[in-house]
């Protein structure tokens, strides 16, 4: 299957958030991850003190991070998510509530922009009560993971909230992952299946210019899938919409690092792999990259970036 995406060629969009409009395409933006939990897969625990959280967020803007992403609760493989786990005694055990997630990041965003007012901020979470608070306290974005699919309030919230969006395809639910059977056609049924939940959006009155969406490299995909998800990448621009894309230490590249060894490498070992794939996704369409490491992105993406103007020129 031959990709649509003309390389050199990476359409430019102004993406409207809830105050301001950042504009995508001239170069790439680098988002920073802050995990505020105390399981996420890469450092999970490291920042789930919100003082320390803070001081991390502002390192990462001093490093040249464009956005913070700061999340609550962790989506990792194996992760359990609301309403799917249970007790020894069969009766329901909620995942991480909206009370325990606002208890973890409300500082965080809180502290972020007292020491930044003009910090361009996301919230990573599915909950519409979360998405709420979070705006409120002068947030900018919605990053969620489900694609709205989680939260049944979640595409009115977003709506009413007028924020910026960003719609991720996931393939079920994390503790689903590992059983998941390899699909033949990944970018296709990716495509199809965020073109639904793009559908959901606009339904609910999310206007065009608020949505990026992200393919979910990692999120329901087994090791192999990844790559030809990242390597047809720019068919994604055939919905219209700007691209976002994750792969900072994750698993496939864990793999692929460990095949000289024959066994994986830990996610503390991923960081030139990580900037590999994330080159990749950049010189094949992505607008922004979602990254732990935003120094060594920052300067990387500025390569990928320079050779993406030369091609135009050319």
């Amino acid at each position: 299957m031959k990709s649509s995406y003309n390389r050199g060629m990476r359409p430019r969009f102004r993406w409207q958030l809830r105050s301001r409009s950042l504009e995508l395409g001239q170069r790439t933006l680098i988002m920073g991850v802050v995990n505020v939990t105390p399981d996420s897969f890469y450092d999970g625990g490291s920042f789930l003190d919100s003082e320390k959280a803070v001081e991390h967020a502002l390192r990462l803007l001093d490093e040249g991070a464009d956005i913070l992403d700061v999340g609550g609760e962790s989506t990792r493989p194996g992760a359990r998510v609301r309403g799917e786990e249970t007790t020894a005694t069969g009766a329901p055990k909620p995942a991480v509530s909206a009370e325990e997630e606002l208890q973890r990041v409300m500082p965080v965003l809180q502290g972020v922009l007292q020491a930044r007012p003009d910090a361009v901020v996301s919230v990573d979470t599915y909950k519409a009560a979360v998405a709420r608070a979070a705006i409120a306290a002068g947030v900018e974005i919605v990053n969620d993971v489900s694609a709205l699919q989680w939260d049944p309030q979640m595409a009115s919230a977003c709506a009413e909230l007028e924020c910026g969006v960003v719609l991720m395809h996931t393939r079920g639910k994390p503790r689903q992952w590992r059983s998941l059977p390899p699909d033949p056609n990944l970018i296709a049924l990716v495509e199809h299946e965020l073109a639904n939940r793009l559908q959901v959006a606009l339904e609910h009155g999310i206007q065009r210019s608020r949505i990026v969406v992200d393919p979910g490299v990692g999120f329901g995909k087994n090791f192999e899938e990844n790559y030809p998800l990242l390597a047809h990448l720019g068919q994604l621009h055939r919905m219209g919409f700007p691209l976002l894309v994750g792969t900072s230490r994750k698993s496939f590249i864990g793999r692929t690092l460990g095949k000289r060894t024959g066994q994986d490498a830990p996610p503390s070992d991923r960081l030139y792999g990580s900037l590999a794939a994330m080159v990749a996704s950049i010189l094949l369409g992505a607008h922004i990259v979602r990254v732990h490491d935003v120094r060594p992105a920052v300067e990387a993406a500025a390569i990928a970036d320079q050779v993406l103007a030369a091609s135009q020129e050319s």
